[in-house]
């Protein structure tokens, strides 16, 4: 979002955050998850230099061994053991100090990345929870999950395998620059024309490498999406022989994945072998250069052997980091995917109080209610006033707003002008939580995670006792069925629960609203999908969930609303007709034609 963004009328406090423009704004906002291991990376860095320095004086030790060796040699004298052991000793002391100090690098830099990537799961997480529901609905279910199991795991495994490389690398290179020049400058000038010549072949492949990335994990996402779509409607891709059509999308998905990955992974590699031949012409350089020092002894020889070995160790940074450089580039790709996430625009929450009425006596008031989707608006001045412990029945055909109505109460979108008020007080006011706690839903769709019978009724209220429970699923006459499972209550049920029917899902749900106890209910159609035998227990249950309590009851079947106070005809976003059952047949509008069509296809 941008960051001079007016925060919206009546208080609204805006979520404003940068979203990451470019690499190293995406590696400054990834590190700021590193703040509270501060002190592990630290230490990480202390053995980063204690085993780089190690790491530098061993190949000089070795070359003090070399020049023992053929100094003596040379000289045509005994060789020095006495001395040569205590150099090869102190040699063999610095390769172990280099293995200890790796060890407890990688081991800290795994504590380090598991803290942050577990602070950012976290947090994206609870994020999911404060976006809309208007996210939720441009955005498929694939897509966020690549995101949130997929990108955020590719950063975990990235991060404690190039910052211990990466840390490792620059300080290794500045070790060594400097014992080289100590060993003589003009080869170590030579050996440098490496940094200039890595920097820019990595400038030269960087674009494409991360834009292949971005794409590989884009296109990750849409697969995951389309698998989970296709798996989940396997019945009706069976039904329809939409099976080749599945293969062919997800064939077309699969290709797009396939050319990002091998470019992605292809550039890099001809990045490494880039450098690697840079680096063999400067060694070739080195060898000359330095042999001509060895014959006119400007350089012993031992020391021209430990510059060697210095040459190819200030090679290795280089060729390490043209490897991770893919890996790093892919961990900035993923850390942007998650961040787009985090800088989503959140549910409004207001500072300010709208007005209140609390003089008024209905229980539910929508007050000249304007919303719309989109840029035309879809209700304009709605008003409609519903009596505590009213049954409002809401019918119409497709798309005259129905479930929009619902949505607003919910605050699952926000309205755009006027107010919506329970007991006189805006739901503006209320928290989203404490708002939903007044509400209970009972949806068409049933949805039962996974888990066991008595836990998915809990749902509706976690501090309900075992006695609650029990007596909620008796109200939903769910208990006899429950009762005759091998397991009881304890049932397990899978996230599709296919070991129950339908309509027995649905009475687990109707008990998980007797459970939240709430003032108002919704209930979406709860019985198009059943048989007719099911559906009279449905109504009973749901008859008794609805006495005492203001309700909302969004109709399919108008059988179903014979008996309600009042019922609502929408049509195109506004009230075309208002009254009873018997009042809206006598008028012959809308709700008449909706009656006789159901009527006529029953006679059919």
């Amino acid at each position: 979002m941008n960051s001079n963004k007016k925060a919206p009328a009546g208080g609204q406090t805006a979520m404003v955050t940068q979203k990451p423009k470019n690499t190293w704004t995406a590696i400054k906002r990834l590190t700021g998850y590193m703040k509270k291991s501060s002190l592990l990376i630290v230490f990480t860095i202390i053995a980063a230099i204690a085993g780089t320095v190690m790491q530098v004086y061993s190949p000089k030790m070795l070359g003090n061994a070399t020049t023992i060796i053929f100094d003596a040699i040379r000289q045509n004298t005994g060789i020095d053991f006495s001395r040569l052991e205590t150099v090869l000793f102190i040699a063999a002391l610095l390769y172990g100090g280099v293995f200890i100090a790796t060890f407890l690098q990688q081991r800290l830099m795994v504590v380090v990345s598991q803290k942050a990537t577990y602070a950012l799961r976290n947090e994206l997480k609870a994020k999911m929870n404060k976006v809309p529901v208007s996210y939720f609905d441009k955005n498929s279910n694939g897509t966020l999950m690549s995101v949130a199991v997929n990108d955020i795991e590719n950063i975990v495994t990235n991060l404690q395998q190039s910052l211990t490389e990466l840390i490792s690398s620059i300080i290794l290179i500045i070790g060594i620059s400097w014992i080289m020049i100590s060993i003589n400058l003009t080869l170590a000038l030579v050996t440098c024309v490496m940094i200039p010549g890595g920097l820019l072949i990595m400038k030269i492949f960087t674009p494409v490498t991360k834009k292949n990335t971005k794409a590989y994990f884009k296109s990750l996402g849409e697969l995951n999406g389309q698998i989970e779509e296709t798996y989940h409607g396997f019945l009706t891709v069976k039904s329809f022989n939409g099976e080749k059509t599945a293969i062919r999308q997800f064939g077309q998905i699969n290709a797009e994945m396939y050319k990002a990955g091998w470019r992605s992974r292809f550039v890099s590699g001809v990045m490494f072998h880039c450098i690697a031949f840079l680096y063999n012409i400067i060694y070739v350089v080195i060898a000359v250069v330095g042999a001509v020092h060895v014959i006119s002894g400007t350089i012993l020889i031992g020391d021209m052997q430990a510059f060697f070995q210095y040459s190819t160790q200030f090679s290795l940074p280089f060729t390490k980091f043209a490897q991770l450089w893919g890996s790093i580039l892919s961990t900035i790709a993923s850390a942007e995917r998650v961040f787009d996430m985090l800088d989503e625009e959140e549910m409004a929450v207001y500072k300010n109080e709208f007005p209140n009425n609390d003089a008024e006596t209905a229980k539910v008031v929508f007050d000249r209610v304007n919303f719309g989707y989109k840029a035309e608006l879809l209700m304009k001045d709605f008003c409609i006033e519903v009596q505590d412990g009213q049954m409002v029945a809401i019918v119409g055909h497709t798309g005259a707003g129905k479930t929009t109505l619902i949505n607003l109460l919910e605050r699952f979108y926000e309205i755009q002008g006027g107010g919506i008020r329970i007991d006189g007080k805006d739901i503006r006011n209320f928290s989203h939580k404490a708002l939903r706690q007044r509400i209970g839903m009972v949806l068409q769709d049933t949805w039962l995670f996974s888990g066991t019978i008595y836990d998915n009724i809990r749902y509706g209220n976690e501090n309900a006792t075992k006695e609650q429970i029990y007596s909620a699923a008796k109200a939903a006459y769910a208990d006899d069925f429950i009762e005759k499972l091998p397991a009881g209550y304890n049932t397990i049920l899978n996230e599709d629960a296919d070991i129950i029917s339908q309509g027995q899902r649905q009475l687990i749900t109707i008990a998980r609203a007797f459970v939240s106890n709430p003032e108002i209910l919704i209930l979406d159609e709860a019985t198009s999908n059943v048989d007719s035998r099911t559906e009279m227990v449905i109504q009973r249950a749901m008859k008794r969930l609805l006495k005492g309590r203001t309700s909302f009851v969004v109709a399919h079947r108008l059988s179903t609303i014979y008996d309600a106070d009042r019922i609502l005809v929408m049509d195109n976003g506004d009230i075309a007709e208002t009254g009873n059952h018997k009042e809206l047949l006598a008028m012959g509008g809308i709700y008449a034609d909706i009656y006789n069509s159901q009527f006529e296809q029953k006679s059919v």
